[in-house]
């Protein structure tokens, strides 16, 4: 079947007021780039004319200021899901001007499947190669393409050239049935390969072939500081000291990592720790300290979501691909975000948290409780399955005004129930087996700034006696005081006694 080539403006007219839409990729990596910036300034003509113009968006998660950014300036988002970490689009939802839910991102596929969230109407896929029997090679990043594009009515192509034909084989695309008549995912090892290399697709359902050589998103992170140096080495003795005990194989556990500075720092102390064996990764987002390290024989295999890194370490991958496509593998969300398989594997989770309280409760969301940040994305997939579930935070924020450690968190997206281990750059707080109360003086004398001690050991003694020794009336005095000054160090405890 000969496909229809057809510009980014024309392809933009299929798509219609109040239609959902699924994007591909999985963060900017993989994203479509040149269809959906034609998308808003329709949005943006129509709405010169008076006309109404707002679609629904699925994607895997964050996406490129292609998708995010210039839909929320052009108001033509009617909703978003599941994760975001655009500064428009943040400001835009956390203004109410569009709705956003935030979802576990091993569900989004299977609950687009179940109709729990309403049709797809058009899937705008970028590749990096396409064949007329409708096989289309995803670029780095897979996120929801199989699912949004077997649902849809219309798929729209972005054939992006910059991408080369030849990192087909570096995909695993797999699609597990639906109850009642699922069974297991047959991973057992981070390398085994179950699905295909490439998206199959109904032909008759692609309308047309945008031309394009865009350039990823591709932002570096910045340079490491000495906190982030400091939480990656207490990391890496953490896990040192756990082989030891035995509590970890001495052969290690494949490892899995969130996004981030922290996150690169982590594992680039993981793998200039020579007591930690050489390792491999299953994970979402496979970042540049993974390319690095795969390079110096350190880590031997990593499965993912989405190849999200730099420039040069994408032509660094580009260049070598003989080296690397036998030690990266890239598959759907579902699959690579799955409970199921993160349990089997027995991974060790690094996730980070935005805001801890001193019982274990991890808030990775929001802002002071009521403002957006990103969205839970992954941590919550493999949190609730690991072998040894870790959290990273810097122990203050804003010159240490902030304290990442209060009362309580102001929401709730990960429970003492699931955490095992928090981690800053001030120590290690190990939880488990541990009571309320003895978690409470752990993380407090462990991973607490200094500055903040005394404020938290106070407030756990003037706890109403109980299991969970809160005090109700002023649990959340250290956001009410920011709020009021500015800084957490100045909230005063006799005013709620």
């Amino acid at each position: 079947m000969v496909f229809k080539k057809i510009t980014a403006e024309e392809a933009a007219l299929f798509v219609n007021n109040n239609d959902n839409v699924g994007f591909s990729g999985f963060t900017p990596a993989g994203c479509p780039k040149s269809v959906p910036l034609a998308i808003a300034k329709r949005a943006e003509k129509e709405h010169q004319t008076g006309n109404p113009f707002s679609i629904g968006i699925f994607t895997g998660a964050s996406t490129g200021d292609s998708i995010d950014g210039a839909l929320a300036r052009a108001k033509a988002v009617k909703f978003r899901t599941p994760y975001q970490s655009n500064k428009d689009l943040r400001s835009l939802l956390n203004a109410n001007g569009t709705q956003y839910f935030d979802m576990h991102l091993s569900e989004i596929a299977q609950s687009l499947r179940y109709g729990f969230l309403g049709k797809v109407d058009v899937a705008v896929v970028e590749a990096a190669d396409i064949n007329e029997n409708g096989e289309i090679l995803p670029t780095e990043g897979v996120g929801i393409a199989p699912t949004i594009c077997r649902l849809a009515d219309k798929i729209i192509v972005e054939l992006n050239h910059f991408h080369p034909k030849e990192i087909k084989g570096m995909h695993d695309v797999y699609e597990p049935a639906d109850p009642p008549v699922r069974r297991e995912i047959p991973i057992y090892t981070p390398s085994d390969r179950i699905g295909t290399p490439y998206i199959k697709v109904d032909p008759g359902k692609i309308i047309g072939i945008v031309e394009t050589n865009n350039i990823p998103d591709g932002s570096a992170f910045s340079p490491l500081d000495d906190v982030t140096l400091a939480i990656g080495k207490n990391v890496s003795d953490f896990l040192v000291r756990e082989i030891k005990a035995g509590r970890i194989p001495s052969s290690f556990l494949p490892v899995q990592s969130g996004v981030g500075n922290v996150a690169n720092a982590v594992l680039d102390a993981m793998g200039a720790n020579k007591e930690i064996p050489a390792f491999r990764i299953y994970t979402e987002v496979i970042q540049d300290a993974v390319i690095k390290l795969m390079n110096e024989g350190r880590v031997k295999f990593a499965s993912g979501c989405s190849l999200s890194v730099s420039h040069e370490a994408l032509k660094e991958v580009y260049s070598h691909l003989d080296f690397f496509k036998d030690k990266i593998l890239l598959r759907p969300e579902e699959i690579s975000n799955n409970p199921e398989v993160v349990r089997r594997l027995g991974l060790i989770t690094i996730n980070t948290a935005l805001e801890a309280d001193v019982f274990g409760n991890i808030n990775s969301t929001h802002v002071l409780g009521t403002k957006m940040m990103n969205g839970l994305g992954g941590s919550g997939d493999f949190t609730r399955a690991a072998y040894l579930s870790i959290f990273t935070t810097p122990s203050t924020a804003k010159d240490g005004k902030i304290s990442a450690f209060v009362p309580m968190v102001s929401h709730l997206d990960h429970s003492e129930h699931s955490v095992k281990v928090i981690i800053t750059e001030h120590g290690v707080a190990d939880l488990r087996g541990k009571s309320p109360v003895q978690r409470a003086r752990t993380i407090i004398d462990n991973c607490v700034d200094p500055s903040y001690r005394s404020l938290l050991n106070e407030y756990l003694n003037m706890g109403i006696a109980g299991h969970t020794p809160h005090n109700l009336n002023c649990c959340f005095a250290f956001h009410q005081e920011f709020v009021k000054s500015g800084d957490m160090h100045n909230v005063n405890w006799s005013c709620c006694r």
